[in-house]
């Protein structure tokens, strides 16, 4: 057996994404068991006005603390990603972005998740306010992309996805 070869059972389904249990055969027989999380893609904006990007103060539970972030979330299933990212870019600052840059796709968790991430640049804001989901607590904060860079590159900022929305955007611009 090689170490590709698994059983799995679901342990919990969300209304987005689930929690599998897999039972897997490693190549010298040992058998292990490791939970994934089955998910169906995320979004993360940098939403750029000026030199100022529009940051998120977000309470987090997992964490029990408020911690500074890009807007992001949870695509819906089959969701075109645009589409996706322009949704969360209302819901979470109130603003719509007439220019979009994609600035490429990663995995934030490929440890725990088969979650893909899609990064993009929005440019050009306007208030456009969609309702934001009941359970969330966000502030806009717009701070200087070059404090951001520092902040990101000296670790003050600590959320991962925001790290690489911030880098790669000011890599975009610098090109």
């Amino acid at each position: 057996m090689n170490s590709r070869e698994y059983a799995s059972r679901v342990q919990w389904q969300g209304s987005s994404w689930r929690l599998r249990v897999v039972e897997q055969r490693l190549a010298d027989g040992k058998t292990v068991e490791r939970g994934v999380i089955d998910h169906p893609g995320s979004v993360l904006i940098v939403p750029l006005a000026g030199e100022q990007v529009l940051m998120l103060s977000q309470y987090r539970l997992a964490l029990d603390e408020w911690i500074l972030e890009l807007p992001a979330g949870t695509r819906e299933r089959d969701e075109p990603w645009l589409a996706c990212a322009q949704r969360e870019l209302r819901e979470e600052t109130g603003y719509q972005a007439s220019e979009w840059a994609e600035l490429g796709h990663v995995w934030p968790a490929p440890g725990l998740t088969n979650e893909v991430m899609a990064v993009y640049l929005a440019q050009d804001l306007s208030p456009a306010p969609l309702p934001g989901d009941a359970d969330e607590e966000i502030e806009v904060r717009p701070m200087a992309l070059e404090e951001l860079v520092g902040m990101a590159l000296d670790g003050r900022l600590r959320d991962a996805k925001s790290v690489l929305g911030i880098v790669r955007t000011a890599s975009w611009l610098s090109r």
